[in-house]
């Protein structure tokens, strides 16, 4: 169940469209940070009351610490009329009719589009990276799933990335993109419309339960399955890392695994770098039943450290940037040069 607090807004740290973060002081003279999701509350400003849910910071969970205004209670109604009449988040006390691309019309085909399917939003900004070293004119299209996150304004990554996106699609009850879909099939051929190449993943925010099947990264299964039916090119992002602790996520985890033998029948590429991680990686797909069933491309790895660098980007996946888990932001880049090859 929930948790709430009322609280006074003190400060506005910064914000930028679609979020604010701020201090707000609770009972007892506690200070806490909290993010506001404008779209969905409007703004606030400092002296105004708020509510805020604080449930995740209570659990201890992977929100950053950071407490979700509900409400401000000093604005006694709110007015922000959508797009359509398409409603993300429905039923609930925050649905909000943000509209839908309904311009697709019979055009169901994404023309041979390469569609790269990511388990981590993490592993985006090391697929653009690639991409844009790789075919720098390509036009870049990030379609965010409704896995993890709902709202698109609260990914860092995705800010930081925007002057590199040709344009962002939010899926399902993600929402705040440059356009809006009810799920990743139409994300996807509206993404078409916009760029030359997708790049499918959750926000921020990954959940898995240590179980083979409870965790949000087995849509990539699906993902794959959605390119292929619409005659895209699929290729796979491999989650891999030799600095986990967790038996599940060494080498290939078993995230990527899984999706890929259990979660789809359509044939996708693999991205591998050669070098130090090629023979693990190929060893681990090998084993666990992937390699025949899915397309192994070699492709030299650009150094994806340096382009991140270049791109002014600071990435961190389980809280390991480049030089803890070199492994994991080579083997991630490796879908963005794989996708490169089928770019004009």
């Amino acid at each position: 169940m929930p948790s709430f607090r009322t609280g006074t807004v003190t400060q506005v740290l910064e914000e930028r469209p679609g979020l604010q973060r701020i201090l707000v002081d609770l009972a007892e003279s506690e200070t806490a940070r909290a993010y506001v999701l404008t779209q969905l509350t409007g703004d606030v400003a400092a002296g105004d009351e708020v509510v805020v849910n604080t449930t995740a910071v209570e659990l201890g969970l992977g929100s950053g610490g950071w407490h979700v205004v509900h409400w401000n209670l000093s604005r006694r109604s709110l007015d922000q009329p959508g797009s359509g009449h398409i409603m993300k988040l429905r039923y609930t006390s925050l649905q909000a009719d943000t509209g839908a691309d309904e311009s697709i019309g019979d055009d169901d085909d994404l023309d041979g589009m390469p569609v790269i399917a990511c388990g981590l939003h993490s592993q985006v900004p090391c697929v653009v990276a690639a991409l844009r070293h790789a075919r720098p004119a390509a036009r870049i299209g990030y379609v965010m799933t409704d896995g993890a996150a709902l709202p698109l304004a609260l990914s860092d990554t995705v800010a930081a990335l925007r002057p590199v996106l040709a344009t962002t699609v939010t899926a399902g009850h993600a929402f705040g993109g440059d356009h809006e879909a009810v799920n990743v099939a139409a994300a996807l051929l509206t993404a078409r419309r916009h760029a030359d190449v997708a790049v499918v993943a959750m926000g921020p925010g990954v959940v898995g339960t240590a179980t083979r099947l409870g965790y949000s990264a087995f849509e990539v299964g699906a993902v794959i399955s959605a390119a292929a039916l619409l005659g895209g090119r699929p290729v796979a992002t491999l989650r891999f890392s030799l600095a986990d602790p967790r038996l599940r996520h060494q080498g290939v985890s078993h995230h990527s695994r899984t999706a890929l033998a259990l979660g789809t029948q359509e044939r996708a590429t693999i991205g591998v770098p050669r070098g130090p991680f090629d023979e693990r990686v190929r060893a681990d797909l090998d084993a666990a039943g992937v390699a025949d069933r899915h397309r192994i491309l070699g492709v030299e790895d650009p150094g994806i450290p340096g382009l991140l660098d270049a791109l002014g980007l600071t990435v961190t996946s389980m809280g390991r940037g480049p030089a803890d888990d070199p492994g994991f932001y080579a083997v991630a880049g490796a879908a963005g040069t794989a996708a490169a090859t089928m770019l004009p």
